[in-house]
């Protein structure tokens, strides 16, 4: 134990390291809020969960079609310009929706604004996991960094809702929306006046192609199974709620989610603290797969109490194969497409959590409450077992 805090301490004690922390705590703290709390806006104000469902599925697609073109922006100018762009752009669409609704403008325009916000969201979480890149040059210094990362961002996905919710509660939809809007002006505030902006480094030089980092085959299988891991995450943001209903106790879909992020919170903190010999690209299949057991064990467990305590055991790897996942993106994307290589890793995950969404839905309806617990125990095995063959170190 003395050893495992000593990796932690040396490491915080680097320069800026845990101001920057704190920096990406604070700054990312509209991705756990402005989702949910407009969905809830739009159900009252246009009376309808499709429509709102709608509208923010418009708004998800939107940021993960401008992503990558907000990252090659940012690796041949800099991020200063669209963080400039889209500081004023994205608030205000955010505003817009909010108006539009509460004004009776119309479900076109509401959708046309949500796309338009969309489409300039800040890139301050993908920045941020850039920094990291920049900032450090050991991968074991990446590794630990990264894995912090993963903790913040459980942190950002805890407090973000909850904050959301309790806002609601007290104040109403509206408030709630508007203090999201708020949240993410100061979050920005709070970026551009840090210290991560020195870090960014863009590099002019280097062969570019139309398809950018997509053109460097193992970054594409590292992407490939960011989308069998986020589709098994998928899986479980259905799963989870499926089965508290079919206990007749929805209020449990919640209390399981969040016992799943505790442990993800738990992996990444002793992942992140220990000292690892084997390849990262040993670590991540080795990660990927210690999901299996634990997704399988959903089957076998009825109980509410042990299926919480499963659902911990299941997050404990997350965060250790999103970090994993995170190191071999800095170290596979060349120098030129650093940051545009994260937005297309977010373009994946917002696509592989959507599908495992999608599919999950439909394997409760047709195979039962359990069924995208053995499809994400599946999709486990066939990453893990995709990685470690396909993927050697190079």
């Amino acid at each position: 134990m003395r050893r495992f805090a000593s990796q932690y301490l040396d490491f915080f004690r680097l320069p800026d390291v845990a101001t920057l922390m704190g920096v990406a705590l604070l700054s990312r703290m509209p991705i756990g809020m402005v989702g949910l709390a407009m969905l809830m806006f739009l159900r009252e104000a246009l009376g309808s969960y499709a429509l709102a469902g709608t509208v923010s599925g418009a708004y998800f697609v939107a940021m993960a079609v401008g992503a990558p073109i907000q990252g090659r922006l940012i690796d041949r100018s800099g991020p200063k310009l669209t963080l400039a762009v889209t500081g004023v752009v994205h608030p205000l669409s955010l505003l817009a929706i909010l108006l539009a609704s509460r004004a009776g403008a119309g479900f076109p325009v509401v959708v046309a604004a949500a796309a338009l916000a969309g489409l300039f969201a800040m890139p301050i979480t993908v920045l941020t996991r850039t920094l990291w890149r920049h900032r450090f040059t050991r991968e074991e210094d990446r590794r630990r960094a990264f894995s912090v990362d993963a903790v913040l961002i459980e942190v950002n996905f805890t407090l973000g809702p909850a904050i959301t919710a309790l806002v609601f509660a007290f104040a109403g939809a509206t408030a709630a929306f508007a203090l999201a809007i708020a949240v993410t002006v100061a979050a920005l505030l709070i970026f551009v006046a840090s210290p991560a902006l020195k870090h960014f480094r863009p590099e002019k030089h280097g062969d570019r192609h139309m398809l950018g980092p997509l053109t460097e085959p193992r970054l594409l299988l590292v992407f490939a199974a960011t989308f069998g891991i986020t589709t098994s995450f998928g899986f479980l943001e259905v799963g989870y709620p499926g089965f508290a209903t079919a206990l007749a106790a929805p209020a449990l879909g919640g209390l399981f989610l969040s016992v799943n992020s505790l442990g993800s919170a738990t992996g990444g903190a002793i992942f992140g603290g220990l000292s690892l010999r084997a390849p990262i690209e040993r670590q991540f299949a080795i990660t990927t797969g210690l999901m299996i057991v634990p997704l399988l064990l959903h089957w076998f467990v009825d109980a509410p109490f042990a299926f919480a305590a499963v659902a911990f055991v299941a997050g404990v790897a997350i965060a250790p194969s999103i970090a994993c996942q995170s190191v071999l993106v800095s170290r596979l994307a060349p120098s030129h497409y650093a940051t545009e290589a994260f937005t297309w890793s977010s373009t994946f995950i917002v696509s592989g959590l959507g599908a495992g969404m999608a599919i999950g839905g439909w394997l409760i309806e047709t195979a039962g409450p359990k069924a995208p617990f053995l499809a994400g125990a599946g999709v486990m095995a066939a990453v893990s077992l995709g990685v470690l063959i396909l993927l050697p170190r190079k």
